[in-house]
């Protein structure tokens, strides 16, 4: 992965470090739209400290938002989660085959040893 996607997968996860920011985004992730009034009365949090995560995981990319009439909409964008699951994946694959590189060289020491 090059420096420029470390760098959004980095803010990803810096984003979701946070306890609160992750119930925000399991809430948004049940569908739909909705206001930092809406998310503050689904959560134990008030409305300010909502609006605070919110600009955190839009810093992140994680929300979009919209405009509609006096309120702002909040919305999850999966992508971003799709970029670090995918950085999680990769890494776990190169570890299944360092993995899989020592118990081959191993088996090899073993059946050398017999």
């Amino acid at each position: 992965m090059k420096a420029p996607a470390h760098r959004h997968v980095d803010a990803v996860f810096d984003a979701l470090a946070d306890p609160t920011r992750r119930r925000v985004v399991e809430t948004l992730a049940r569908g739909g739209t909705v206001t930092a009034s809406g998310l503050a009365n689904q959560l134990p949090i008030t409305r300010q400290a909502v609006a605070k995560h919110l600009t955190a995981l839009r810093g992140a990319e994680l929300v979009s938002a919209s405009k509609i009439g006096r309120e702002t909409h909040y919305k999850l964008r999966p992508q971003p989660l799709d970029e670090a699951s995918h950085w999680i994946q990769m890494v776990s694959a190169e570890w299944d085959d360092r993995l899989e590189a020592l118990r081959r060289s191993l088996e090899k020491r073993r059946t050398r040893s017999q």
